[in-house]
């Protein structure tokens, strides 16, 4: 059974694993190495490598220390290339190309930011597959007979023009944050647009705590979908 976890999401950190209870993956790495193993219990041995999304400090900033202590990097030549990495441990990652990582076949593909930026795919011999998204305006693709969904969303646009209009959020960060980052009403035609069927559980992952109110949205997207939801 596949088990997702967050321990921590947004602006200071983005820390997520994925496991089927043989294969450990961790989905970015934005805290210190030592935060890291701190998080895991200090069970990081265990894992077989880390999807990298993109280069930013908030999902990288542990990679160099990773790499040291022995953990395989996923991740585009672009990012490799923005963050300088080299050595064995660097595997450079090709769009919509299925690679493994243990028990899981991953297809990365790829969505706006305003860096290279790619989500992930995952797939098990049991046919249970989940997706991780994070860090773009809205995901071009849709995904069959998933279980389990990880994405992020920051803002309300409701709310976002409310702080707009009172002075709390200029206009040049609102023009960044809907370039970037996806509301909670494009997740929720995203949703709609994508087969449910088999979903267990949705994880809203890097909302802003002025922007949006998570458990409003994890009400709706509930609501929408029937399925639990988590709040990073």
């Amino acid at each position: 059974m596949l088990e997702f976890k967050s321990y921590t999401s947004g602006s200071s950190g983005n820390l997520n694993t994925l496991s089927d209870g043989e294969t450990y993956i961790m989905l970015d790495c934005g805290l210190p190495w030592g935060n890291v193993q701190k998080a895991l219990s200090f069970k990081a041995s265990q894992f077989s490598g880390i999807c990298l999304t993109h280069q930013h400090d908030d999902h990288s900033a542990g990679i160099f220390s990773a790499m040291k202590a022995g953990q395989d990097i996923y991740l585009l030549p672009e990012t490799k290339k923005a963050l300088s990495l080299s050595g064995h441990r660097i595997h450079e990652i090709e769009l919509l190309r299925q690679f493994r990582i243990g028990n899981f076949l991953i297809k990365a593909f790829p969505v706006k930011h305003d860096v290279p930026n790619c989500g992930f795919l995952f797939a098990n011999s049991k046919e249970e597959r989940a997706v991780y998204i994070t860090d773009t305006p809205y995901c071009s693709y849709r995904f069959c007979s998933l279980h389990i969904i990880a994405i992020g969303v920051n803002y309300s646009i409701e709310i976002l023009e409310e702080n707009v209009s009172n002075g709390s959020v200029d206009r040049q960060l609102k023009r960044r944050v809907i370039q970037t980052h996806m509301s909670l009403e494009t997740l929720k035609s995203f949703l709609a647009a994508n087969d449910l069927s088999k979903l267990e559980q949705i994880w809203l992952l890097h909302g802003s705590s002025s922007n949006l109110d998570k458990e409003e949205a994890k009400r709706q997207v509930q609501e929408a979908t029937g399925v639990p939801v988590y709040v990073a």
